[in-house]
């Protein structure tokens, strides 16, 4: 179910990269001792809005404009031991999820008389995760029933349709979507999955082979702890079960190809083209009367149903019972939690200790009920001014109009499509803040003492609230992203910006700093997500969000060879001995960071109406926006989260998107003077020009 997909793939944008947590293997949280380090950071703005004490001025910004920026907060910033980044964006959300917390032990206690209903469910959900006692009582039974059903399974029908149901893991992975050339209806689309790790380099590649050590091991504790008949030789097998599946699936970055994911069938052809249960598969889903529906990766799933025909029952059974169990850990006693933290956070994040308890119960409510959290969120600590608003929106129009320019002025696309890029742009929407209209969960039933009851029933509502719907127009109200996130969103589909309340905060903005600084900040962000409508891969949906070829021939040539040139300057970049960056993978995102940093910069030239801007503490406003620009990407990593990150996210490590970006900016050679012979610096003709 799609539930589960979500936490299982690193899907898409910056949700994975800065939701901050997880239950099962994303980053964890930082202890108090650094996150009062970092809340003096980001309260202690200076005069004008920026950290001049992290900066290190001794470097020359030619050299390393990141560490320039940030070279002194780099070097003093400790990592705490349950977290494996120290950033930004972490400090906003520890400030976040200590908010969360007091939300959820407050209960319905203070909270206007419409929400109290789910205010009261999110806080008994949360104290049902704090009841340790109880946990630690209850030990492994609430995963009994389960194992049970797939001891009696007899047949890969009977497996193949308990794939489909909450905890249990699927070798592929469904979903319901806005249908992405159709956008006024949902989809079920149907891609690749069945991985324990977070990308198949994790089974194919030299640098990971520790983490393939752990990994078995970690199988193997799993599969003892629920007694499952011989666990060495079955943790064998899954292992070799699943390398085979990485082995067929594609790779990460062909996985993000619109076209070549757009694959729509009946179920009739997907059993031709793929032999599999799928009538069981879909039934287990509550799809069980489903005739079309849509394939993702359509050259890996026949391979992978093949691999299931002809893998031995008990192995999929073995391995069924394993990701179970790998689920369901971390809502149970600690000989679970233990070893699921031990290969999920450490083995393979590098965070030294468990998070909390209370943190990790913030992050599953969070997970689960996160628009009820977000409800009172917005109207206890969302406090955003009238001057604040209309700086946001005054922004947003400059950044509009800035990038409606640069379309205009682009001498390499056709008349033709430049109206049509025009028309996308003119009307992409933009929310601010929170919905309108809050979720209902009334029918979302919430047990005192059943925490892993609980967690299955918000699963089965969020899923089956989507399938309820699967027949009806798009709800283009709806929000993807809760309040209370410290991250931003671009929909291709909907095309349209999300800025939840969460993101809103110092260092990104601050309605009291200097323009050059919130321009640089959430001027920048909010120029990285519009660009998403018109990057490698958001360039192929239409104004009304269709997956659709409104581009000439000759302007898809022009615009790739561009991005080509992007994508090189990306690969070159070697983080760890033998480790690059991926160009391809992180395309759209660093035209993303290229495109808003300029139409930003634009915007801010704009806002000085044809004044000069001041200088303050010696730097210019262009200096100051380039500043800001890199303060937001503050961060520190873990090496086993760095290696993650490299093929997993389609984002690259925050020095390059700092290093990487300004390099391709005319102003900032002229900013801070760099010259040839910098180590930053391009030729004028071999700098990436695209919007």
């Amino acid at each position: 179910m799609e539930d589960r997909v979500r936490f299982d793939q690193l899907k898409r944008r910056e949700f994975i990269t800065l939701l901050g947590g997880s239950l099962s293997g994303l980053r964890g949280t930082r202890a108090a001792r650094t996150q009062e380090t970092s809340q003096v950071f980001i309260s202690r703005k200076g005069p004008w809005g920026f950290d001049l004490s992290g900066t290190d001025l001794t470097i020359k910004p030619g050299d390393d404009f990141f560490r320039y920026s940030n070279g002194v907060w780099f070097d003093r910033a400790v990592i705490a031991p349950d977290r494996n980044t120290n950033s930004v964006d972490t400090v906003l959300l520890d400030s976040v999820e200590s908010r969360i917390r007091e939300i959820l032990v407050r209960g319905e206690t203070g909270v206007e008389p419409s929400a109290r209903g789910d205010a009261a469910k999110i806080g008994i959900f949360y104290s049902n995760f704090m009841d340790e006692a109880r946990v630690e009582a209850l030990d492994a039974n609430p995963i009994a029933p389960l194992i049970q059903m797939l001891r009696i399974a007899d047949t890969r029908a009977d497996l193949a349709e308990l794939m489909a149901k909450t905890f249990f893991r699927a070798i592929f992975n469904l979903s319901i979507d806005i249908d992405a050339k159709e956008p006024i209806k949902y989809a079920v689309v149907i891609r690749q999955g069945g991985l324990g790790f977070p990308n198949r380099d994790y089974y194919l590649t030299a640098q990971f082979s520790d983490q393939r050590a752990g990994y078995l091991a970690y199988m193997v504790q799993i599969l003892t702890l629920i007694g499952w008949d011989t666990p060495k030789e079955f943790a064998a097998t899954i292992l070799s079960f699943e390398t085979a599946i990485a082995e067929a699936s594609w790779s990460l970055t062909e996985s993000q190809e619109s076209e070549k994911t757009y694959n729509p069938m009946s179920v009739a052809q997907l059993a031709e083209t793929a032999p599999f249960p799928w009538r069981r598969f879909l039934r287990g889903a509550g799809l069980g009367k489903l005739d079309h529906l849509v394939l993702a990766e359509v050259t890996a799933i026949p391979k992978i149903a093949a691999l299931y025909a002809r893998t031995p029952i008990a192995t999929l059974k073995a391995w069924q019972a394993f990701h179970l169990v790998d689920a369901v850990a971390p809502y149970l006693s600690k000989r679970f939690v233990t070893p699921n933290f031990q290969f999920h956070d450490k083995t393979l994040g590098g965070v030294a200790e468990l998070a909390e308890r209370w943190k990790r119960g913030v992050r599953l409510v969070e997970s689960e009920m996160g628009e009820a959290i977000g409800r009172v969120y917005a109207a206890r600590y969302f406090n955003l001014t009238f001057q604040g608003k209309a700086q946001i929106d005054d922004l947003v129009t400059r950044i509009r109009l800035a990038m409606e320019r640069r379309i205009e002025r682009v001498a390499w696309m056709a008349r033709e499509t430049k109206n049509k890029a025009l028309d996308k742009l003119s009307r992409l929407k933009v929310k601010i803040g929170y919905p309108n209209e809050w979720r209902d969960y009334s029918a979302l039933e919430i047990r005192p003492a059943e925490l892993v009851g609980n967690v299955h029933n918000a699963r089965m509502f969020n899923w089956l609230r989507k399938v309820d719907r699967l027949n009806s127009p798009v709800d283009r109200d709806e929000w993807e992203m809760t309040p209370q996130m410290v991250n931003s969103d671009y929909s291709a589909n909907l095309n349209e910006v999300i800025l939840p309340a969460g993101q809103l905060e110092a260092p990104y903005f601050d309605p009291a700093a200097d323009p050059a600084v919130n321009y640089g900040g959430i001027g920048a962000l909010i120029g990285h997500e519009l660009t998403h409508g018109f990057d490698d891969d958001g360039r192929k949906y239409d104004a009304a969000g269709a997956l659709s070829n409104w581009w000439t021939d000759t302007d898809a040539r022009e615009f790739n060879a561009r991005a080509a040139e992007l994508s090189r300057q990306y690969s070159s970049f070697e983080l760890l001995p033998g480790v690059h960056v991926d160009g391809d993978l992180t395309l759209d995102e660093n035209i993303a960071d290229l495109c808003g940093a300029l139409v930003a910069l634009d915007a801010y030239h704009d806002s000085l109406v044809g004044k000069s801007a001041p200088v303050l503490n010696s730097f210019t406003g262009d200096q100051r926006f380039f500043l800001s620009y890199a303060q937001t990407f503050r961060a520190k990593k873990t090496e086993d989260a760095t290696r993650q990150q490299l093929v997993s996210d389609p984002h690259p490590p925050e020095q390059y998107r700092v290093n990487g970006i300004v390099r391709n900016i005319d102003a900032w050679y002229q900013a801070f003077n760099v010259q040839a012979g910098d180590k930053l610096y391009l030729a004028n003709e071999n700098r990436a020009r695209i919007w």
